[in-house]
């Protein structure tokens, strides 16, 4: 093992100190700094590191992380995926400074800190003769550093066009997922091949130390291209001559040249060589490429359409874009020049080389060719050390790297057109094919790239497919609006003379604002109306008045005052159903003003801790997390979660008979999944929160349920937001309940309920039984479809047993088996007029109330017969 020599001891030892390692000295030939005049290849562009934590990342996981306020952030504010705009990123040139890197996190940064780097540690094991684990330390002092200019693709690059045709399961991504970087590191083969891989080995799997909720990332590529030179992969621990920000990988990252970037795992920990592709949950359901017909509901239903390795990612497509004309870039044509020159970017993968790129103005008719730049070829004239390696570039035809085109347009033929196309070809004849191949995930889009030309008077304007994330905006958008079909094969346009495809006639979006409205709201205003004299809350920027509302919301008063002066748009788009949506319009006031926005779209984030300890776990206007530290089975679709509050002496501040709202966010999409749910934890217990939760499992065509799919995926401790408490109702012992804080005196419950139904019912029982002074009668009727499926049935059955005279449980099964000698059938009007007696009947209120939990449709249908036997809506409680 060869020994440190004195420039990477002294490179080692200024991360020791807390300060980050910089390029090496200049030594005989060796040039750590360049000017322009020095080289005939391109250098890092000026960077300046960001030093201070931006405010929407203080209350994140990733409150360490310094960033640029100019990346554009295209799942919320965490976990942070983002791109540059993409006229920023252009500007730049060939390569990017790491501050305008794009990023894809799937979830915190891991931190490191600086005096950490050199003992960073990874290991190399598996189907090897010799397995090992190496410091940063050592991979630096024992191997031959390179240095290869390469670029970097996220495999959704351009996604959002697909999200304008259909809804996929990814978040929307512009065109500017992509940038290049001087990476600095060694090659992977050198250290693999000290493993020494025995003859089964097949695939080099790679796992980073960011910890999801389902598991490390991790993912795999073929041993034979980890092996062969002319592939580049390596591993990295210098971006453009500086160490790894935090973002990026920061300490060591696997770095794989013309594949996604995927496949390029950051934060390095392991290199697992196997004889199957990785089993990792993100190779398997993330980065796949399903056909065209698969749907959403197609690919939850069929796990195997993710097992076929045929479908995944590796090598990029062919691809191009056009960064000039920018988007809504307006051109005179008084006294302006006869030219204009348009430009922008292409690339291919597997290290092919980008052969050809065209422009048409006559909606591909005729194609003219642009002008292709290469500089990545510049660097392979060089054979000098280059920020700390050796410019290993000279021998290699492999082409890593984007490449840009240009073409002088004449401004005339242009204000003949109506747009400009773009289509790249690369060295093995592969073309940007003219229309989208929609699938599941929307990666890879390729088609050729489209900008609108538009006449208004003296000027041309330019229009892109779209722009990133919820930014509004691009032809895409404005053509979908107006009615056109996108996949019509027109662009959503019908053309003069040529026979257009019908449009398809596609759902009508609920209207949630009214027409008329044009006021805008500030921040100010919105803050003023935080309270339950008058809860203004908003929805998708637009600003309603819950007043009206309060009394008659199911959920009860407080869930309209919970999110007064709150963006609660995910909450309300989760759980609300079409009808709830078509009465907004009613309580539409005005708009927020875009600064408004902007303080509301850095408020969905966990508060500050504040300095002394709080009492209850809950809070109803801001989410708070707690750990999952166990999972027990109760039955094959049941199980008990349990979660630790924030400290030993925290009771969850949940009354008797309301609930909760869970929210966990969709680990590919990061959509929120929220539900609402009862917990069975006893409302003294201190520490901790239990939930009994029935998982609902895809069955056949069947999709099973999201929320609670996505909680039985969960790992011990992976955190889950929560929220409350909401509900209208509420048992304050002895027969005093409140409903909408109205007080009221009960002399017998009657609760029905059906399947995972039982937890709020089961909250209000028990604390009626628990108290020997509680007279209240509790009759429960409870319907299930198995035996097996009745939850809760030991502690039910005690309660029936223990307390005759004011405890009676009945169940009835949809499929009983043959010695059952209980009830049969579903709940019916018949059922609830045999087993249901109104007490103390009369025009008013009565002394019985009828407490009921079950699927929407036995709800529905239950109402209704109760109704009609005489029983009043002031008598019936829904939960």
């Amino acid at each position: 093992m060869a020994h440190l020599d004195e420039r990477t001891t002294k490179h080692l030892e200024l991360a020791q100190q807390g300060l980050p390692p910089s390029p090496p000295e200049t030594e005989d030939n060796e040039s750590s700094t360049f000017s322009s005049d020095d080289v005939d290849f391109p250098l890092p562009p000026p960077s300046k590191e960001p030093d201070a934590v931006l405010d929407i990342d203080k209350k994140t996981p990733d409150a360490h992380v310094p960033r640029d306020p100019r990346l554009i952030r295209l799942t919320g504010v965490h976990p942070f995926n983002v791109e540059p705009p993409l006229s920023t990123l252009f500007n730049e040139g060939f390569l990017t400074p790491p501050e305008l890197f794009y990023v894809r996190n799937h979830g915190a940064v891991p931190e490191v800190q600086d005096a950490d780097i050199p003992n960073w540690e990874f290991s190399v094991e598996g189907l090897v003769e010799k397995p090992f684990k190496l410091t940063l330390r050592d991979l630096i002092s024992d191997y031959e550093q390179v240095t290869y200019p390469i670029t970097l693709v996220c495999a959704g690059n351009r996604r959002k066009e697909q999200n304008q045709v259909k809804k996929t399961k990814g978040f929307s991504w512009g065109a500017a997922g992509l940038a290049t970087a001087l990476f600095t590191g060694v090659v992977m083969s050198d250290v693999i091949r000290r493993a020494k891989p025995t003859r089964r080995a097949k695939f080099v799997c790679m796992e980073g130390a960011d910890k999801l909720p389902n598991g490390y990332y991790g993912t795999s590529a073929k041993l034979n291209w980890v092996m062969d030179p002319n592939k580049g992969i390596m591993l990295a621990y210098k971006m453009n001559g500086e160490m790894l920000r935090p973002d990026h990988g920061k300490p060591l990252r696997a770095v794989v040249p013309g594949q996604i970037g995927g496949r390029s795992v950051k934060w390095l920990k392991k290199l697992i060589v196997t004889d199957a592709p990785s089993d990792n949950w993100y190779h398997i359901w993330d980065n796949r490429v399903l056909p065209t017909m698969i749907s959403p509901e197609e690919s939850a239903n069929k796990p195997e359409w993710w097992a076929d390795d045929r479908y995944a990612i590796y090598d990029l497509n062919v691809n191009s874009a056009v960064a000039y004309p920018a988007h809504e870039e307006q051109l005179c044509l008084v006294n302006g020049p006869e030219t204009y020159k348009a430009q922008g970017y292409a690339y291919a993968g597997g290290g092919r080389r980008v052969t050809r790129v065209e422009i048409s103005l006559d909606k591909g008719r005729s194609w003219r060719l642009a002008d292709i730049a290469y500089p990545e070829d510049q660097y392979r004239d060089s054979e000098q050390r280059l920020l700390g390696g050796r410019l290993d570039m000279h021998w290699r035809e492999s082409c890593f790297c984007w490449c840009f085109w240009s073409y002088h347009v004449p401004v005339s033929d242009m204000t003949d057109a109506k747009d400009i196309f773009v289509r790249a070809m690369d060295e093995g004849m592969s073309v940007q094919p003219r229309d989208m191949y929609w699938s599941v995930l929307g990666m890879m889009n390729n088609p050729w790239f489209r900008v609108t030309i538009m006449r208004e008077g003296d000027y041309l304007r330019f229009e892109h497919p779209t722009q990133p994330a919820l930014q509004p905006g691009g032809w895409m958008e404005r053509v979908k609006k107006a009615g056109g079909n996108l996949t019509n094969g027109y662009w959503g346009e019908n053309l003069t003379g040529e026979e257009a495809v019908p449009v398809t006639e596609t759902a009508k979006e609920v209207t949630m604002t009214k027409d008329g409205i044009e006021k805008v709201i500030t921040i100010d205003e919105l803050r003023k109306h935080d309270s339950e004299q008058q809860p203004w809350f908003v929805l998708n920027g637009e600003v309603y008045d819950g007043t009206g509302f309060m009394k008659e919301h199911p959920g009860g008063a407080q869930s309209i005052i919970s999110a007064a002066g709150l963006d609660t748009t995910d909450e309300f788009m989760a759980i609300h159903s079409e009808t709830a949506k078509a009465m907004m319009p009613e309580y539409h006031i005005g708009s927020l003003d875009d600064a408004a926005k902007t303080v509301l779209s850095e408020g969905d984030v966990e508060p500050s801790r504040p300095a002394e300890k709080r009492d209850t776990f809950l809070q109803p206007r801001s989410w708070t997390k707690a750990v999952l530290t166990d999972k027990v089975t109760k039955s094959w679709d049941t199980r008990i979660f349990s979660f630790k509050l924030e400290h030993d002496e925290q009771t969850l501040g949940l009354p008797v008979g309301q609930h909760l709202m869970v929210r966990l966010r969709d680990p590919v999409t990061r959509e929120a999944i929220i539900r609402s749910y009862t917990p069975i934890s006893e409302t003294t217990e201190k520490g901790y929160l239990h939930m009994l939760v029935k998982i609902y499992f895809d069955q056949g065509e069947r999709e099973g349920g999201k929320m609670t799919k996505a909680m039985e995926a969960l790992p011990i401790g992976h955190f889950v937001d929560f929220k409350g408490p909401i509900g209208k109702f509420e048992y304050l012992g002895r027969g005093q309940s409140s409903i909408n804080g109205r007080e009221r005196k009960v002399k017998c419950f009657y609760m029905i309920c059906a399947g995972s139904g039982i937890t709020p019912i089961f909250q209000v029982l028990r604390a009626v039984m628990q108290d020997d002074e509680d007279q209240t009668r509790c009759v429960v009727l409870d319907s299930n479809r198995l035996v097996e499926d009745i939850l809760c049935k030991e502690d039910l059955d005690t309660y029936a047993q223990q307390n005759k005279d004011r405890c009676k449980v009945l169940y009835t099964l949809t499929q009983p088996p043959e010695d059952w000698q209980g009830m049969r059938g579903r709940l019916s009007g018949h059922t609830v007029r045999e087993h249901l007696k109104r007490e103390g009947e009369g025009e008013g209120e009565g002394d019985t109330l009828v407490l009921i939990c079950g699927p929407e449709a036995l709800e529905k249908s239950l109402h209704t017969a109760l109704n009609q036997q005489g029983w009043p809506d002031q008598d019936l409680l829904f939960f």
